[in-house]
């Protein structure tokens, strides 16, 4: 599972991941900000088939990530968000293919009243799955648990307040005029009844979307069609059945098998062997970080030549070939090179000994022992070794540390004086902006106050700046101030990604070569953690 935890909220405050969150996320939670090319079709497509042989079935799924709270309101389990996204509808959906937005409840975009007031009409008829009509009530009610959840809070700083002006019609204000971002904003508000109780939510959230739960154990969830749907999108199967597999080897077992029709998460070293199989494998590109994190109230890591000389000496071309099996990229910047808002840092630490050297003579220290903390991610333990050798190369004598995410985390934020830190991460999960990407470590939140920490800092506060900045505008102006805060992290490696992951999954897709005959037709990896079912079904031989 992955939790969440906030601290020191304020306008600009973004949670802080947790050890646990960033367990999850190493795992693979990867989201493409904007557009990822390989990415796969639209979410928001509803297939055409009427063959006879599609849908009836069951779409099994191997899932990667044990189940926790399935609430909308605050849920990080990356299982309780995949598998809500069929269940709980917001105003909007956010296609996870390609992080466009399309309608779910809302009948229509944001319609504009003045710049920091908007209107939204509710689809007529919509029924939540126990029977009861979706009323503007319910869309307030899931915002206000929304905003006084420490998980989602920090996502709506830009908006004021949301009240239900009629039965079937919410008008939203924001802080900011001309939100650009606003249905992204909105998306991740998943509507449910405002009478369920978050202890109610938590366990298993009633939705209006077209599917609803059945049921939920450590083991398995059961998602069934919700009869009263009347959407686009329509449930063609008679169940979504989420096999919790967290084992690596149990998953493709599985999956080889026909156990599963669709398993998310293939390990390097299983995707030859899948593929060879018959199975249809999907890499897609996200946001998904191993990153670098620097002790910076700690000498010499205060000092930014000794920051940019250990990421000048990271040979991750080596690393990408050995522990990703190529299935990552070296990051030229905060995002990768598949997002829209895509920037290519003034800084890019591509490998170069000699300038790692050189930089740290400019900086007049002498490399000595030091302490590499990691999560036991296994992609991260890969790693460390070879960040061990390049930075024992460099003069230091590298020690690595590794413990559980929430023993890693659980030391630093009690105040360890430790020294680096290789982890994983990845928000995008929720939605992919560069304004929320940036929040989420940058923000005036744990991670800059207590674990690196860089809150205090002149380069922290024109960041920052920058970020409001950005957020108030809109085209061009707005990726350029973007573009001006990707160059300050970059320039600053306070906290900066080493390599951005490829997420993998396989699935049967064709009925003649699939071990029990059945298949999944519409089926797309995308770039986050979970799976998306929207417009796909079985399809039999």
């Amino acid at each position: 599972m992955h939790d969440l935890m906030a601290k020191g909220m304020s306008r600009r405050s973004f949670l802080g991941l947790t050890g646990s969150v960033a367990a999850v996320a190493g795992l693979g939670l990867t989201g493409c900000g904007g557009s990822g090319s390989d990415a796969g079709s639209s979410a928001g497509s509803s297939s055409s088939s009427d063959s006879k042989n599609r849908g009836g079935g069951v779409i099994t799924a191997g899932s990667a990530y044990a189940p926790s709270s399935f609430d909308p309101a605050s849920t990080g389990s990356a299982v309780g968000l995949g598998a809500n996204w069929h269940v709980v509808e917001g105003l909007y959906g956010i296609n996870y293919h390609d992080y466009s937005t399309f309608k779910e409840l809302a009948t229509d975009d944001p319609k504009s009243i003045d710049d920091k007031t908007f209107e939204i009409s509710i689809r007529k008829g919509a029924k939540f799955s126990d029977g009861t009509e979706v009323k503007a009530d319910d869309v307030v009610a899931s915002y206000k648990a929304c905003a006084a959840s420490a998980t989602y809070a920090p996502f709506f700083q830009p908006i004021e307040s949301i009240e239900a002006k009629d039965d079937s019609t919410v008008t939203v204000k924001t802080t900011v005029a001309n939100f650009s971002l606003l249905k992204d904003r909105l998306a991740i508000i998943r509507v449910t009844p405002a009478s369920q109780s978050e202890e109610d939510r938590a366990k298993q959230p009633i939705g209006s979307g077209p599917w609803m739960y059945d049921s939920i154990s450590d083991t398995e969830i059961d998602l069934v069609p919700n009869p009263n749907y009347n959407g686009d999108y329509a449930a063609e199967d008679k169940k979504i059945q989420y096999s919790i597999l967290t084992d690596a080897t149990a998953r493709v077992t599985a999956q080889q098998e026909g156990s599963t029709l669709v398993m998310e998460m293939v390990t390097a070293d299983a995707v030859d062997q899948l593929e060879s199989a018959g199975c249809k494998i999907d890499n897609v590109q996200g946001f998904g970080t191993r990153f670098m994190m620097f002790n910076v109230a700690k000498e010499p890591w205060n000092n930014v030549k000794v920051r940019q000389a250990v990421m000048y000496a990271l040979d991750t071309d080596k690393m990408i070939n050995n522990t990703f099996a190529g299935l990552a990229s070296a990051a030229k910047s905060y995002l990768p090179k598949s997002f829209t808002n895509y920037h290519e840092a003034k800084t890019v630490y591509k490998t170069d000994a000699k300038k790692a050297k050189k930089l740290i003579e400019e900086a007049g220290i002498t490399p000595g022992d030091i302490t590499l903390r990691t999560t036991d991610n296994a992609q991260v333990v890969g790693m460390a070794t070879q960040v061990k050798n390049d930075l024992d190369k460099l003069g230091f004598n590298v020690t690595i540390q590794t413990d559980t995410s929430a023993a890693t985390y659980a030391a630093i934020d009690g105040g360890e004086a430790y020294d680096l830190l290789l982890a994983p991460g990845d928000p995008s999960c929720f939605g992919a902006d560069p304004d929320l990407l940036l929040n989420w470590w940058y923000g005036d939140n744990v991670w800059m106050q207590t674990r690196c920490p860089w809150k205090d800092s002149d380069e922290w506060a024109k960041l920052h700046k920058l970020m409001d900045e950005a957020l108030a505008a809109e085209g061009d102006k707005q990726q350029e101030k973007w573009n001006e805060c990707f160059d300050i992290i970059a320039e600053n490696a306070v906290l900066y990604p080493v390599v951005h992951v490829k997420t993998v999954s396989a699935s049967w897709n064709d009925p003649s070569t699939a071990p029990n005959g059945v298949a999944i037709d519409g089926f797309k990896g995308i770039g986050t953690t979970s799976m998306s079912f929207k417009g796909c079904a079985t399809v039999k031989a």
